[in-house]
């Protein structure tokens, strides 16, 4: 989508993702006087992270109480399940179950739960095997979180919403025009693109995963994480295996990983997803295994903090590259929950690539990180669930622009 195009703003956002749009469209709703352009390299809204999302609404149950993921997910939730409704976006409440398997994963359990309960997830029910029966005929386990809540929507067409919204409101949304440099100019914002500049008095950057290379451009990466890419392969149930997934089916996750296991999703098309893993990527945005940017990768490895967490979770990192590879790996985790499945019932499905900040030490960054300066804000890290929470995220960044801009 290219509208006609705005050499001159009051506010330029930079990156047309569900993030991107839904913050142009709460700071059109609190200020719609404002001309306001999104700048998006890539020909279409909503390429990469929002594109190959896999479509779940999060209820909240994993978050850090009393983080801004937390509170900004449960508020999201809510404010994107209304905007559906009053725009015709389907969403559908599947429910999901967090499955314990055995004695050893129950201590996991009981910190999820005590988690979600913190967070106040609505109508959360601890369950046994013949409730997780009733609700999954076909999966197993000792105990599970059943979360009613929560539910699925297809994000791509949330984010053309979105688009259509914005523009309805008088922004410009122009692509295939990538940002390359950033500069003041006096009271004004100077940005380079590929298809010439634009004057903007003020900036908000969501750049999802070139958001540290657009931080630098403004002098605003100090201290900051690096992003660093993984590669989350999915399967697809045959049409004839889809009755063996009533909704969202997980594992309790590994507390100490920002990833939630391979687990089985419904789509909001019927479909049903299987996956992802989660590999390093040696591309920002190449999907495919053999994908390689040398600038992506040289980024990545030279970057201390990935040193760091390579020697520190090798093991686990080899587990999931051989799960990506030898896909009797990936069912056989699978059929730990669901054992009817076999492989003849998956085909190779789509990937996608998380955006995951990492700090010099080796931390991974988890909570949403927002911040910036006097003329510039940045999204530093905005990783799942914030295509469930990217209303509430818009809100409080055009808020934040509102205050801090004097616009």
């Amino acid at each position: 989508m290219t509208t006609t195009p705005l050499e001159r703003a009051d506010v330029a956002v930079i990156g047309a993702g569900i993030v991107g749009l839904a913050t142009a469209l709460r700071l059109l709703e609190q200020r719609p006087d404002l001309r306001v352009v999104l700048l998006e390299k890539e020909s279409t809204v909503a390429s990469h992270q929002t594109g190959h999302n896999s479509g779940v609404l999060h209820a909240g149950l994993y978050y850090q109480p009393g983080s801004l993921k937390a509170r900004l997910c449960r508020e999201g939730k809510a404010e994107l399940e209304a905007y559906c409704e009053a725009h015709g976006v389907p969403v559908e409440r599947t429910g999901k179950l967090v499955i314990a398997l055995d004695e050893s994963e129950l201590e996991r359990f009981e910190a999820l739960k005590e988690r979600a309960l913190a967070n106040e997830v609505p109508g959360l029910e601890e369950v046994g095997p013949e409730r997780i029966r009733e609700l999954e005929p076909h999966a197993v386990g000792i105990r599970a979180l059943w979360s009613p809540g929560t539910g699925i929507v297809d994000f791509l067409e949330v984010a053309k919403a979105f688009a259509r919204d914005v523009v309805e409101r008088g922004a410009a949304i122009e692509t295939r025009r990538a940002v390359e440099s950033i500069a003041r100019r006096g009271e004004e914002m100077v940005i380079g693109t590929s298809r010439g500049d634009v004057v903007a008095r003020r900036i908000i950057a969501c750049a999802g995963l070139q958001a540290d290379r657009v931080a630098a451009m403004t002098g605003d990466d100090v201290g900051r994480p690096r992003i660093v890419p993984f590669r989350g392969d999915y399967y697809t149930l045959k049409p004839e295996a889809r009755h063996l997934v009533n909704g969202l089916i997980y594992p309790v996750p590994d507390p100490a990983f920002p990833f939630l296991g391979v687990h089985l999703t419904k789509r909001i098309d019927g479909g049903v997803l299987a996956g992802p893993n989660a590999v390093l990527a040696t591309s920002r945005e190449g999907y495919g295994r053999f994908d390689v940017s040398p600038r992506d990768l040289l980024d990545t490895v030279t970057h201390p903090g990935f040193r760091v967490l390579a020697r520190k979770f090798w093991k686990m990192g080899a587990l999931e590259m051989w799960r990506d590879w030898y896909k009797r790996a990936f069912v056989a985790d699978l059929r730990r929950f669901v054992p009817a499945l076999s492989g003849d019932h998956l085909v190779f499905g789509p990937s996608g690539i998380r955006a995951q900040a990492l700090d010099a030490d080796g931390s991974m960054v988890d909570d949403f990180q927002l911040g910036g300066s006097e003329r510039v804000l940045h999204v530093f890290n905005a990783p799942s669930p914030a295509a469930t929470s990217s209303l509430a995220i818009g809100r409080v960044l055009a808020g934040e622009a509102v205050e801090r801009f004097g616009l």
